[in-house]
């Protein structure tokens, strides 16, 4: 994995104070076709027209038990957490962790979080073609959580084209807008090839992993990884989200623009995320994961092409 600096809670603050005043008062200029309307929740008419609609749900299904009962419990010790270097032996193809669902902090001081789902009926093949196929719209993404996700773009639209589905979207930036419990995030994440950064991935496994920082801002915010694997039903999905280990990203002007014409959610509170917002994404991991998983195979189906 990428060497990371520690956590520097004054430093990242004053970088994103200093980040976000100058995105504020640069008057970057507003393509035509950015609308503060493209964000909303729920589904549009336009939506509801979509050869997909049948899937689109009111509310986000329940998470399971072991999900809630985390969300419901404390942090877990420090003890108990891999530090962020640890990551692809956590996530190696057997790999068994001391804790699989929970919220935390390391030693070091970075944000934790874990989430297991085990998926009847699903394989790695029709994440990797999820990840490929939902970023190009909005009501795509709303499909995986209908109570928290409200926009989804793409740097490049791959999902036409006639490659494999993981090269839709390694390489690729998905720009969202999702809630994390109450705090809306506007968030850049930058799809990143696993094996380059020392996972092993066998046939019949995949690993999504992504550098997970703000849109409009140019920081870095830490990194996510979700390991599916087979089991007999299906598929498990070991789920890791290390936060607080901040870097610099080149900034792309014009999703900055569109972030900002939706109206930004940028606070410089929020590039310095605490143990409140790991608890937060865990529940939303468990949730997303488990409601996704439930018309996944159906879906895949349907429209894998």
């Amino acid at each position: 994995m990428p060497r990371q600096p520690k956590t520097n809670r004054r430093g990242a603050i004053q970088l994103a104070a200093v980040v976000g005043a100058g995105v504020a008062l640069s008057g970057l200029p507003i393509p035509a076709a950015a609308d503060p309307d493209e964000r909303y929740r729920g589904y549009s008419a336009e939506d509801r027209a979509e050869p997909y609609a049948k899937y689109m749900a009111a509310h986000t299904a329940p998470v399971l038990p072991a999900v809630a009962a985390a969300y419901l419990g404390g942090p877990t010790p420090s003890e108990q957490i891999p530090e962020f270097s640890a990551l692809p032996t956590d996530l190696s193809p057997d790999g068994v962790a001391a804790v699989e669902t929970g919220y935390g902090q390391t030693a070091s001081g970075a944000i934790w979080v874990a989430v297991h789902t085990e998926m009847r009926g699903v394989t790695a093949a029709m994440w990797d073609w999820w990840f490929g196929w939902h970023t190009v719209e909005s009501a795509r993404y709303k499909l995986w959580h209908p109570d928290a996700h409200l926009y989804c773009g793409v740097a490049r639209d791959r999902s036409a084209e006639r490659i494999p589905d993981r090269e839709k979207y390694i390489g690729n930036i998905a720009y969202v807008d999702e809630y994390i419990g109450p705090k809306l995030q506007q968030l850049a994440i930058a799809f990143a090839d696993p094996r380059a950064h020392g996972f092993r991935v066998p046939d019949q496994h995949t690993i999504v992993l992504g550098r997970v920082g703000s849109i409009v801002a140019p920081v870095d915010l830490g990194w996510l990884a979700h390991q599916v694997r087979p089991i007999p039903a299906g598929c498990e999905m070991r789920s890791r989200f290390y936060l607080n280990l901040h870097g610099l990203h080149q900034p792309d002007l014009s999703q900055a623009a569109h972030a900002i014409a939706r109206g930004p959610a940028v606070d410089p509170r929020d590039l310095v995320l605490d143990v409140d917002l790991a608890r937060e994404l865990l529940l939303h991991c468990g949730q997303e994961m488990n409601h996704l998983a439930g018309f996944l195979p159906q879906l895949y189906h349907e429209f894998a092409r």
